[in-house]
């Protein structure tokens, strides 16, 4: 793997990621294989054990981020087997890249993303409500331009089209409701963008929605505007259903929040990032 990304969001491991019902980011243990050029999965296995006792020591359960799994694979005649894999967590890939082979540059390159992601947790677990707002802010925005990147190579091609693509999605999530419906619920002026308006939680919500409905598109190469807003749809009614199902509040009648550009600026300044009076 000789060409080397600009950004955390163009990495092998970045693609690789998936996440669960619950919004839990993992990676397959066979698909990291591939990516740090193992051919035998045993080899693989070593730097696994290896990582699980590192867990251990650590004080982790090494139950919790090391989830053994099993695959069914294709070999051949219609034949199919099943294989070990492993669901890996972002601590455990972190871990495992720290005993793989450091003689590979892909492996460098693993150490220093996983490392960064780590890092992204430990502050985001420590931050406070607006310090969430900010990074959530910043994230949803990143995976909107990835969004709308699959979107377009599924066949939503002008601005008008994206719109209603995500309107499409809002109406899964909001239950009917669409950017104009939420806007209106939340009591917000014209100039006023909703999402720039939305809690932690809120943005949570969205985000997963994008990124899910970001990796259906690819997974299953949807194609046709039709079908791409009724996956959207789909995914945005999904992450709906399970805020119900863990008894949380709809994104519809969660509370307005100050606009995030504001927030942000304030904790620049307070941080010694911009001068008084800016």
């Amino acid at each position: 793997m000789t060409n080397k990304p600009t950004n955390e969001h163009e990495t092998p491991f970045e693609e690789a990621r998936q996440e669960d019902e619950n919004g839990n980011q993992y990676w397959t243990g066979r698909i990291l294989a591939r990516i740090l050029d193992y051919s035998d999965f045993r080899n693989f296995e070593k730097a696994v054990k290896k990582a699980i006792i590192a867990c251990n020591n650590s004080g982790q359960e090494a139950e919790d981020h090391f989830v053994e799994s099993n695959e069914m694979v294709e070999i051949g005649s219609n034949a199919r087997r099943s294989i070990r894999d492993y669901r890996l967590s972002r601590y455990a890939c972190y871990l495992i890249i720290q005993n793989a082979d450091p003689s590979k540059e892909i492996v460098a390159l693993g150490q220093t993303y996983f490392a960064v992601q780590t890092r992204k947790q430990e502050v985001f677990e420590q931050a406070t409500e607006d310090e969430r707002r900010v990074m959530l802010r910043d994230e949803l925005r990143k995976h909107n331009t990835q969004l709308a990147d699959a979107a377009y190579q599924a066949g939503v091609l002008t601005t008008l089209d994206f719109a209603v693509f995500q309107n499409h999605g809002y109406k899964g999530l909001y239950g009917g409701l669409d950017a104009k419906g939420i806007h209106s619920r939340k009591g917000l002026k014209k100039s006023q963008k909703i999402l720039d308006h939305m809690g932690s939680t809120e943005l949570a919500a969205n985000l997963f929605r994008a990124t899910q409905a970001e990796e259906k598109i690819r997974r299953e190469e949807i194609q046709g505007r039709d079908n791409a807003n009724r996956a959207h749809y789909d995914v945005g009614a999904k992450v709906r259903q399970t805020i119900k199902e863990l008894g949380g509040t709809m994104p519809e009648d969660l509370p307005v929040h100050e606009d995030v550009k504001k927030v942000e600026r304030r904790l620049q300044k307070d941080n010694g990032l911009l001068p008084e009076g800016d």
